[in-house]
């Protein structure tokens, strides 16, 4: 626990996906104070022809588990 997942569209390299899970998996451990040996982060390329059909339900059509949609600001 706990188990962070990122979906973006492919084209990073795998250093920037290295640099986004080492520092989202910080942010975990500071702000829930977890063991780093608790956290994992998975990253999912979703094609952008695909990214309407598969992500839309996802982020539009899950208001309990959606915690900031795109346009909110931070």
């Amino acid at each position: 626990m706990p188990h962070v997942i990122v979906k973006m569209w492919p084209g990073r390299s795998e250093a920037q996906k290295e640099k986004l899970a080492d520092e989202l998996s910080k942010k975990v451990i500071e702000i829930i104070q977890c063991p780093e040996a608790a956290v994992s982060v998975a990253i999912e390329e979703i094609a952008p022809e695909e990214w309407d059909e598969k992500m839309h339900p996802e982020i539009y059509g899950s208001d309990t588990h959606l915690y900031k949609k795109p346009g909110d600001s931070a």
